[in-house]
């Protein structure tokens, strides 16, 4: 059997960008940046979304405005759209 097949595992600690929320956990991404918690240095990895603010995990609701273009061969005007995104 071959030997050091598997990635190495260590402890992360994930940041929510918009709760700043963190998350502890283990996993085989690696960071330069590094963070000491509780005793234990942890590598830190910066996410945008996560389940703490992503709209389908919180149930709030968004409103998207879409800005659409059309161009006619005698005239050219602008349409707004809007729709609740989940």
């Amino acid at each position: 059997m071959k030997t050091d097949t598997h990635p190495k595992s260590h402890p992360v600690c994930f940041i929510d960008v918009s709760s700043g929320t963190k998350f502890l956990t283990q996993s085989t991404v690696t960071s330069k940046k590094t963070e000491t918690i509780d005793g234990i240095e942890y590598q830190v990895i910066v996410q945008d979304v996560t389940s703490d603010s992503h709209p389908a995990y919180t149930g709030e609701k968004r409103l998207l405005i879409a800005l659409v273009g059309l161009r006619n061969s005698t005239t050219s005007f602008v349409v707004f759209a809007a729709a609740n995104c989940y």
